[in-house]
Parts: structure tokens; sequence; C-alpha cells
């Protein structure tokens, strides 16, 4: 045993001497590796193991055979940056401003020095990584960022000793890789630039040359062209570090394996951030075909792949025995989210969100009751859990998995509810705030909505927003599709959640 997990180990004996998982396992005495993959835009009812009936996904159901799988867990937001800040940070993103959708070329909007997740596992003696899509900015913002050079505030100065993402998303510029500060494979003598305001003269874009693109757009996605991709934003240059979409599952994968194999001595932990099912999806042709949705579909299969890999890496250097394994996702479900992927026309049967309401924008249950799957072998007992839990919730709980506490000033929404995570039979939180555009909270089985002005449906996205000028009260137990608007029957819960909800919210 390694010097720093003998640290670990005295830790693990003090604190959690009298902590039993579910199994009746004895108790929890050396560090585990920790793995969270976070999907991005896989819904409620994508997975097969939660119902979903257009793609087989065997190594997502395999974890959920092992494993807890919840059924009530939530991303703090119904879109993907203000969840990943939520999730690292342990705060609403509501609480800052400029926490919403980012383009490729934001600063970073958690600030360097803040206790992270990556933070609190590094100060427990885990080695840390971040592998995939980052979408939380690069840069301090103090001047314009010059991808030719080193980066100065990335993923390293938020706790994360290693990291190989994206800036953005696959539909935005740039469409490099940054290792730690640098972009991969930039030519000096080709550099890039950014511009999120107007094209650079003489580059085509997917509005100029439609007729040639490999995936037309549907909405946006028609700034600069890559790989016969219209993106969002433009860019010039750089041609020798630009990725190729069908490539990229594999090039994150084969990072987050390495990753693994590197640290297989020293407990470690991996965030790694999947960019699979969001648009543009172009999966690996050895993918294409697999499933009769199109390319989303067959994305789903890549995404399952990639975890199939990671476990497969956690058999072969028999760490599984010793690695909490956490399968989530950022939001909820988009069919057409700017591509003519033909996602619309193949949906079928298949209910990406369940049984649930709404989708990837929305208040609804389908915006932010996202997949939530945790696997210890030998020391949590497999089963269901309809215990509500967050993924705000990881860093609280993670600090008291290794002994420390969570800082309230800093993470000040972020709850202990590590007996839940490890135990099906222990509950969780008794309410959450759910967020997009505005405010709703559920708690124990009922879901209020905050009136909000504004359309009800994104007509781009075709998602109902969940937005009306009057309160919405729902049963869940008994309406888990938000069907039926209880508001003018129970006037005293509506009062009741709606202060519950000024109360939290304004903590």
């Amino acid at each position: 045993m390694t010097q720093c997990r003998w640290i670990i180990l005295i830790i693990f004996i003090v604190c959690w001497a009298s902590i039993y998982t579910g199994a009746g396992a004895d108790p929890v005495v050396e560090a585990p590796n920790i793995v969270l993959i976070y999907a991005d835009d896989i819904g409620y009812g994508d997975l097969a193991v939660y119902g979903g009936t257009g793609a087989r996904t065997p190594n997502s159901d395999r974890l959920a055979r092992e494993g807890i799988r919840f059924t009530a867990a939530y991303a703090s937001s119904a879109t993907c940056t203000p969840s990943r800040f939520s999730m690292l940070t342990g705060q609403y993103a509501f609480r800052q401003k400029g926490t919403g959708v980012l383009p490729g070329d934001a600063a970073m909007i958690i600030e360097p020095g803040r206790r992270t997740l990556a933070q609190v596992l590094k100060d427990a003696g885990y080695s840390t990584g971040v592998i995939g899509k980052w979408h939380l900015g690069l840069g301090d913002g103090k001047s314009e960022l010059d991808w030719n050079k080193e980066i100065n505030a990335t993923p390293l100065d938020i706790g994360f000793d290693y990291s190989f993402i994206m800036a953005a998303t696959g539909d935005r510029v740039p469409t490099v890789y940054v290792e730690n500060r640098k972009v991969v494979g930039l030519d000096p003598n080709d550099p890039i630039r950014v511009n999120y305001n107007q094209n650079f003269a003489g580059e085509p874009t997917g509005t100029t040359q439609r007729a040639s693109l490999k995936m037309d757009w549907s909405h946006g996605h028609n700034d600069s062209i890559v790989n016969g991709i219209g993106r969002i934003g433009f860019q010039t240059g750089g041609k020798s570090a630009h990725w190729i979409d069908e490539e990229m599952a594999e090039v994150f994968t084969g990072r987050a394996v390495r990753f693994i194999e590197e640290q297989k001595n020293k407990p470690f932990f991996l965030y790694f951030a999947t960019h699979d099912i969001h648009v543009p999806r172009v999966p690996h042709p050895r993918f294409a075909g697999r499933t009769s949705m199109g390319p989303r579909g067959d994305a789903l299969v890549q995404f399952d792949w990639s975890v199939g890999e990671i476990l497969a890496a956690l058999d072969r250097l028999k760490l599984t025995g010793n690695t909490i394994v956490i399968l989530t996702s950022d939001n909820g479900p988009v069919i057409d989210d700017g591509y003519r992927d033909f996602a619309v026309e193949k949906l079928g049967a298949h209910k990406p969100a369940g049984v649930f309401r709404g989708g990837k924008y929305s208040l609804f249950e389908g915006g932010t009751r996202v997949p939530f799957i945790l696997r210890w072998p030998g020391r949590v007992r497999p089963g269901i859990s309809d215990s509500i839990i967050g993924q705000i919730d990881l860093l609280a709980s993670f600090a008291s998995l290794t002994g420390q506490k969570a800082i309230k000033e800093q993470s000040p929404d972020s709850m202990n509810i590590l007996p839940a995570l490890l135990d099906k039979r222990r509950r969780g939180r008794t309410h959450i705030i759910e967020h997009a555009g505005t405010l709703a909270i559920r708690s124990q089985n009922w879901k209020y909505i905050a009136p909000r002005e504004g359309p009800k449906r994104n007509v781009t996205t075709n998602t109902e927003l969940g937005a009306d000028t009057v309160d919405q009260l729902y049963d869940l137990s008994k309406d888990p599709g938000e069907k039926t608007n209880l508001a003018e029957k129970y006037p005293e819960k509506v009062r009741e959640l709606k202060a519950l909800l000024q109360n939290t919210a304004n903590q």
C-alpha cells in the first residue's frame, strides 16, 4: 500500500469506524477510487435500464445491476453549463451571474482557488483528472484569450491535476482539444483565432456553403465549417489541431483509460465528461446504423461503449472492488437541437424523458430528473432507490467520505447525503430546487413551479418549457407527467412550497 493510501486509511478508520454500508459489510477502511461518468443530454428514459427501447445499453445496464439505480436524482439545471457549475462547486448556479450556457471563448466561471469537488478530493490525497467536455470557460477574463499561448486559468487551477478537454461543446468553436494549458497539436505557423461576433475574411460558413455540408443545420449552427459541419461561432487557422468528430469518443475514452492506468497505484478521481449524445451527433462509422433512431440512437450506443471501456479497464487492473463508479447526465434530453440528423423522424416509440414531461431547457421533470447509478462492489448493496438526491450534493458527500467538511461559504447548497448514496434504504433530501430560466422546487412528492412570463414552448427544439403566468402544483406520486395542475385545489400547499422555495433561494 502506498504512503498516500496509508494516510487516507487512517482518516477512514477514525471517521468511518461506526458507519456501515447497506450490504452489511465491515467498516470502510480504505479510500475508494471515484469515477464520475457525466453524460451529455442523455435523458431519464434513454438508457435501457431506465426503460429506453431505442438502443441497447448493456454496460450502463451492468452498472445498474451491480449498484443502486436512483429514480429521483436531479441535475441542478436543465442545461449543461449551470449543471456542471453546481455539481463541481456545490452552489446553485442561479446564485452567480454569468453561469448560463457559455460561448466557447468565455472566461472560466469558477474562480481559481475555489474549493471544488476536485479540490476536496485532492486535499484528501487523490490524483484528480477531468477528461471530455468542459463548458465552464477558460482564461481569467482579464484579457482576450489567446489560444496559441498557455492558458492562465484552466481546470488545473480549481483542483484538477490533469485535464484533457474541449473548451465548450462539439457544436461551438474552437473545435480543438486542450490538454492542461495548451491546445493539442497546434502548428505555430497556423495560429488559431476565435470570434463570436463576426466571421474572418474569406472563411466559408454553413450559410454560404450549405450545399457542401455533410450534416445540414436546422436552426443556428451555421457559422464556421469544420469537418463538413457548421458550428456556432467563427474561427480561422489551427487546422492541424482540429478534432475529427467521428473519433471524439475514442479520443476521450482512450485518455480516460490511460489516466486510470497511470493512477492505478494511488487513489484517484476521474471526472469523465463524455460528449455523446450532444449535437452534432457524428458517431464513429462502426456505430453508425446500430439503431433505428439514426445518429442520436447510434451515439447512445457509442456512449455505452465508452462506459464499457471504463468498466473493462477497472476489471483488467483489478480496481473494480475499490472503485465507486457513478453514471449520470447533465440535463434532460433534446431531440432536434440544431442539426438535421433525423432524430425527430426516427424516434419511434422511444421516450427519451421516460414518463416525464419536458426535456432540456424545461422546468418540468424531464429537464432535470436524470439517470443516476452508483456502484461500489462489496460495499453497496444493489437495488433501486427512490430517495431524492442531487448532483449538487456530491461535494459535501465526498468530503464526508474522505473525513473532511464542506465549507458552507463556498458550497452553500451541497448536503451530505452519503448514507443515501451508499444504501438504498436510507433517505436523502426532503426538497431540491430545479432551475431553467426560473425556479421550481420538489418537496417530498410535491412539485411547485413559480410563475414566469414568456413562451410555453421552445419553438426551435419543440420542448415544453414549464412556463406559465400562474402557480403550478403537481403531485408527482400520482402524476409524474405533471399533467394536472393542483394549485387551485391546494392553495395552502402552494403557499407552503412558495415560501420554502423563496427561503431556500434567498439563503
